[in-house]
């Protein structure tokens, strides 16, 4: 028996397993990762979310067939970057949303304390329903709640919103 081929096999079926996963995390990541930060911006305030991204998506390479077998991989980081956010900086409401640039105001000059009054889902939801056009059912999907739980929380969120910056619509 050829032992040097044998080995030379092996090493080309390693190889293109490798070349496999890395495929495999590439399209995840250009799939998921925006969806993702995005959501974690709106749960943990942007400094915060970069970091809550980066671990997330970090135990997806490092648990590939795990993150591969489930049926929302993006609602499931989206609570492992969470959490990881939570325990980094405690429950601290966001800065919310990104301060305008100088000498302009792109908002409510009252709606981030408004924002910051809200409960957190219903802040999460406004945010990505109103300030990042999600639809409700790409909100649903990666909070793993029904479509309906969304928008309710959009309903009150924003009536919310109206009553603390005495707005009629």
């Amino acid at each position: 028996m050829n032992f040097e081929r044998a080995d030379s096999e092996v090493e080309e079926t390693v190889l293109a397993e490798e070349r496999d996963i890395e495929t495999w995390f590439a399209e995840f990541v250009s799939a998921n990762e925006r969806s993702l930060r995005q959501a974690l911006t709106a749960a943990l305030g942007p400094e915060l979310a970069h970091d809550a991204t980066a671990e997330a998506l970090a135990y997806a390479w490092e648990h590939r067939e795990r993150v591969e077998g489930l049926q929302n991989p993006a609602g499931y980081l989206y609570r492992l970057g969470l959490n990881w956010g939570r325990k980094t900086a405690g429950r601290r409401t966001p800065a919310f949303p990104i301060s305008p640039p100088e000498g302009g105001s792109l908002f409510e000059p009252g709606l981030p304390d408004a924002l910051a009054k809200l409960s957190e889902k219903q802040r999460l939801v406004v945010y990505l329903v109103h300030g990042l056009d999600w639809s409700l059912s790409e909100v649903a999907e990666v909070l793993e709640v029904s479509k309906g739980t969304v928008q309710k929380h959009v309903e009150r969120g924003m009536a919310r919103l109206r009553r603390q910056l005495k707005v009629d619509v």
